[in-house]
């Protein structure tokens, strides 16, 4: 349990780092291109090899791979799995290489003189060129950190996200020492990606063959390729279901103006700080401990972790979700009013963050439900899921933009998590009994009551900020550096007059951050 706990920690305090870097990094594009075309266009493209990480990388072959190496790993050892591991390299290299250059070449056309892209878009399809390749860097990377986690070595593939935030930071800050122009600025922030992408393979690449891998080619399919195959193209399907909800919101909103996408974008990432601080890192480490429990057939054990892993996941996703409706406009205006973004633009993003805030436990839910259902070599039932929720996302994003244009598309966002939430733990407690509501509705009200008491006192420090007379900035970062703390420490204190169940777990995950 305390090893548990401190690769939880580990886990969590390099994404903190990495989210804090992530954050400065978007203070610094959104102060030099505030939400412009160039930011937009920016973002879209940068859209593009993420979409495909998440399919090929850490999303639906990741899943695919991590049950199959844990079976081999407890059966066979080491070099079997490292075998299988090498197995899957070569051939994720050649299809990737094989689509970079693809689409490559499409957008190259498309985007050049005399080609099929309109203006607007052919400046996002110029920039998607330029980015593609780093989606072969960072798809092979996230195979061989999904190894080190399965070794148990979580720092070094939990860290490497600093290194493309580092490498983006430093190469627009050189490009702003050179010129203010915002296509000088985005390329130099392009540069930064690629060079970024190339450290974050290199970096777990070099501590994985300290635990015995060697990079072969490795030519002949074993049963476990086949059995891989068979996990991952019902997982593919499902994570492009979800992947193409995320592009297909952008493109909408690019379709609305210049700003939408940046506004809509922001939004999402403040909201996916708290989701990717804790949730990923309880998703990270839970996970192969639930593959390892179903390799066992340890049915009971498999619905002790995953009930766990949700109540921690939930105690925090709630409370962020809810400080982030309430505190948005100040912790927009102190972090992100700066330089080309202006009031305007942060009046524009406040109502996206209140909505996205409010989804966030949904989101979480679905992402530790969704590892669950991997880990016991379920793959089909997200992509049912999946598909519901992109038909969802969609009809509802077409629906409520008309109204309430950039706004309606994050709320049709939060409307497919919600279905999707509710439709995957339906997917789990059919097929184990064991994993009733009845395990998590105690602790669920625990979080949602302490939680509620935590908004109440943030809404009175709100009002009693507005009798001082001081200007909207200084305001705003009062507000954030007295209410954020005092917040959290009301809603921790509720939950242990609650006698919340995982207290001693969250009180001891807190304690390694403030030592470290």
């Amino acid at each position: 349990m305390l090893q548990q706990f401190k690769n939880i920690a580990v886990v969590s305090l390099s994404t903190v780092g990495s989210r804090v870097l992530g954050l400065a990094r978007d203070i610094l594009i959104f102060a030099a291109l505030g939400a412009s075309l160039w930011n937009s266009a920016f973002i879209l493209a940068f859209t593009l090899p993420n979409l495909f990480r998440r399919l090929l990388g850490e999303g639906a072959l990741t899943s695919a791979v991590v049950p199959v190496f844990s079976d081999l790993l407890e059966r066979d050892g080491r070099d079997a799995a490292f075998g299988f591991l090498n197995q899957v390299l070569l051939r994720l290299f050649i299809v990737l290489v094989g689509l970079v250059a693809l689409g490559m070449a499409l957008l190259a056309w498309g985007s050049g003189e005399g080609g099929w892209l309109p203006a607007r878009w052919a400046l996002a399809g110029e920039l998607s060129v330029v980015l593609l390749p780093y989606m072969l860097f960072i798809c092979t990377a996230a195979i061989v950190c999904a190894g080190l986690n399965l070794m148990g070595r979580f720092a070094v593939a939990a860290s490497t996200p600093l290194l493309l935030n580092l490498a983006m930071i430093g190469s627009l800050a050189v490009g702003m020492a050179r010129s203010g122009e915002s296509e000088v600025l985005v390329r130099w922030l392009c540069g930064g990606v690629l060079a970024g992408g190339l450290l974050q393979l290199l970096l777990p690449a070099i501590d994985l063959m300290r635990q015995g891998w060697r990079p072969r080619i490795e030519r002949r399919p074993g049963a476990e390729l086949e059995q891989l195959w068979r996990l991952f193209l019902p997982g593919l399907l499902g994570a492009a279901v979800l992947q193409v909800n995320i592009l297909v919101s952008r493109v909408l909103a690019y379709t609305l103006d210049e700003s939408a996408v940046s506004v809509l974008y922001l939004a999402s990432r403040l909201m996916e700080l708290p989701l990717g601080v804790f949730t990923i890192a309880v998703a990270t480490v839970f996970f192969p401990q639930l593959a390892q429990a179903l390799s066992r057939s340890d049915a009971e054990g498999f619905a002790a972790k995953l009930c766990q892993g949700m109540r921690l996941v939930v105690a925090v996703a709630l409370p962020a979700g809810i400080g982030l409706w309430v505190l948005g406009e100040p912790i927009l205006q102190s972090l992100f009013q700066w330089g080309a973004f202006e009031a305007r633009d942060v009046a524009a993003t406040v109502p996206l963050l209140a909505i996205y805030g409010l989804g966030l436990p949904f989101y979480s839910a679905a992402t530790f439900a969704t590892r669950g259902l991997h880990a016991g070599k379920d793959m089909r039932s997200p992509l049912r899921v999946a598909l519901y929720c992109l038909f969802v996302n969609a009809v509802c994003g077409l629906v409520l933009m008309q109204f309430l244009g950039a706004a309606g598309l994050a709320l049709a966002n939060v409307i497919a998590a919600v279905v999707q939430a509710v439709l995957l733990w339906r997917a789990l407690s059919s097929e184990r009994p064991e994993l009733g509501l009845s395990r998590l509705n105690r602790s669920f009200l625990q979080a949602l009551g302490a939680a509620l008491a935590m908004a109440l006192v943030c809404w009175i420090g709100l009002e009693f900020s507005g009798l001082f007379r001081l200007d909207a900035k200084p305001r705003a970062l009062l507000e954030v550096l007295v209410l954020v703390p005092l917040g959290a420490g009301v809603y921790f204190l509720v939950l242990k007059l609650l006698r919340f169940e995982e207290m001693e777990q969250l009180a001891a995950l807190a304690r390694r951050f403030v030592r470290r």
